[in-house]
């Protein structure tokens, strides 16, 4: 089967490539390093011939609400158009479990559009909505961190690995059209900043947390169950099973 993968070199959509080649696919990477620009619409005619699905997992790092919104619906709308005249049969989107119950975040604006886009558009869809991957609260404290402290909110979730969102984004793509897929989640919630602490100290780091809600990323309104998913699909890998792998890449790099 001939499938796009718009997004194709990042994390993961490296991974849903790679998912999708071992079980012996046509995979066709959409990107700009591939001379295929979503918001530009270059080159996407071209790239979906003969194709049968479109996976999609680009990404805005944008933080103002109008470029986020700007972003998700300039390239869906492009890459439903281009389908639609390819005879693309399948678009999956990957985006967040629980988009509807937060109102503030600027990028949960622009992926609540960016689903808006692709249940409007012709082209047959799968929407598979995912929690948090595990290295979110790292990443989060990194945001945050001056002068070896970080202020951190203690968001409640359920995080996933990525290599696990990617084995269900291939999955779903060589099936039907489904809508909407089950939040797809790992096995247990946690506390984020456990959740950083625990990462921090596989990793060697000396970082201090506050938790906190005055950071300016998160506010009160994602406190308690909000960003827990609804009846998921549960993946394999744990929070603690990445945590084992962390550390044993940190010994490794010392080692090397």
């Amino acid at each position: 089967m001939r499938i796009a993968v718009v997004g194709a070199n990042g994390r993961t959509g490296t991974l849903t490539r790679v998912a999708l080649e071992r079980a012996g696919h046509d995979v066709v990477p959409i990107g700009r390093s591939y001379g295929i620009d979503v918001l530009s619409g270059e080159g996407l005619a071209d790239a979906f011939t003969g194709v049968e699905a479109v996976v999609d997992v680009t990404n805005s790092t944008a933080v103002e609400e109008e470029e986020t919104v700007r972003f998700f619906t300039t390239a869906t709308r492009n890459l439903l158009a281009a389908e639609r005249t390819a005879g693309v049969g399948h678009h999956i989107v990957l985006t967040i479990a629980g988009l509807g119950k937060v109102k503030g975040n600027a990028h949960y604006v622009g992926k609540r559009a960016q689903e808006a886009e692709v249940e409007a558009g012709a082209v047959p869809y799968t929407i598979v909505p995912a929690t948090q991957f595990h290295d979110f609260a790292a990443m989060v404290a990194s945001w945050t961190e001056k002068d070896g402290v970080s202020p951190i909110a203690p968001l409640l979730i359920q995080p996933i690995a990525p290599s696990d969102v990617a084995a269900v984004l291939a999955r779903v793509a060589v099936g039907p059209a489904q809508g909407r897929h089950a939040d797809i989640a790992g096995p247990d919630p946690q506390d984020l900043v456990d959740m950083a602490r625990r990462t921090h100290l596989a990793r060697g780091q000396n970082i201090a947390l506050r938790p906190s809600w005055e950071n300016g990323i998160f506010d009160v309104s994602m406190a308690g169950n909000i960003l827990l998913p609804a009846a998921p699909e549960i993946a394999p890998t744990s929070f603690d099973d990445w945590l084992d792998g962390e550390a044993t890449r940190i010994e490794q790099q010392d080692i090397d």
